[in-house]
């Protein structure tokens, strides 16, 4: 009897990490796919230059990773609005902040994750491909694709592994 493929997915930020670790961090982890969560793709900072979209596409299509934007599940802009006032509220910099606000976690799930299909991506994982779900911050609880996982994790019973810089 064949044991059932396991469902994996791995998440990943932009900051602290320079091009070639960050290839190198999803090589390490085997992906194959990787989920752009961005609604913007681009990032401010000549250190992040790499991580703009079409940068960012031919770096992963030479190493073999496939790209796809998921704008569906990218947060408003209103959403990001609200953030970045909590992140003002408590003097922080998106860069530095360590928690999402509990009232865009609130409004994210409501307004964006709880009408996603997330079928494409459990298609994706059962298919044995290692993906990642890439967006910016560096911290996952910081980020809504930590609250994409989670509902993978529960709906999916999909394992989660946070990819971060050394």
């Amino acid at each position: 009897m064949t044991r059932p493929h396991r469902l994996s997915i791995v998440t990943i930020g932009v900051y602290g990490f320079d091009r070639g670790s960050f290839l190198r961090e999803l090589r390490r982890a085997d992906v194959r796919l990787l989920l752009d969560v961005r609604q913007r793709r681009g990032v401010r900072g000549p250190e992040y230059a790499w991580a703009n979209s079409l940068r960012l596409q031919q770096a992963l299509a030479r190493a073999g990773i496939t790209y796809e934007h998921h704008p569906e599940l990218a947060p408003t802009t209103e959403l990001r609005l609200l953030q970045y006032a909590e992140d003002d509220r408590q003097g922080v910099g998106k860069r530095s902040r360590r928690e999402l606000a509990a009232e865009y976690t609130r409004r994210y799930t409501a307004e964006i994750l709880d009408s996603a299909d997330l079928t494409p991506i459990v298609s994706a994982l059962s298919r044995g491909r290692t993906a990642a779900l890439f967006c910016v911050e560096r911290d996952p609880q910081a980020c809504h694709r930590s609250l994409v996982a989670r509902r993978l994790a529960a709906e999916h019973s999909v394992t989660i592994e946070h990819l971060r810089p050394s």
